[in-house]
Parts: structure tokens; C-alpha cells; sequence
């Protein structure tokens, strides 16, 4: 019975881990993607005045 235990006890811990990995992955894609968007934005910006001042 305690070796049962012990095992169900593992595979929660495993599965609590699983869950808060694919929550930070999602958290840290999400910011990359919002930062991307930043900085193609702010190209598109600075080559639209740059071309303006030439």
C-alpha cells in the first residue's frame, strides 16, 4: 500500500511540474511574440522617417 501511495504521489508532483512548465513556456512565448511586435513596429517607424529626412 505505501509503495502505491509513494508512486501516486510521484506522478501528481510530475504532473503538477508538467502543468507549471507549459504555463511558464506559454508566458514566455507570449512575451516574444508581444516584444517582436514592438520592435517590427518600431522599424517600420524609424525607416518610414528615415526615409522622410533623406
Amino acid at each position: 500500500m505505501k509503495r502505491s501511495q509513494t508512486a501516486i504521489e510521484y506522478l501528481l508532483m510530475l504532473a503538477a511540474t508538467l502543468i507549471l512548465v507549459v504555463i511558464v513556456y506559454r508566458v514566455v512565448m507570449d512575451s516574444m511574440r508581444t516584444l517582436s511586435n514592438s520592435v517590427d513596429e518600431y522599424v517600420k517607424v524609424m525607416r518610414k522617417k528615415l526615409l522622410e529626412n533623406l
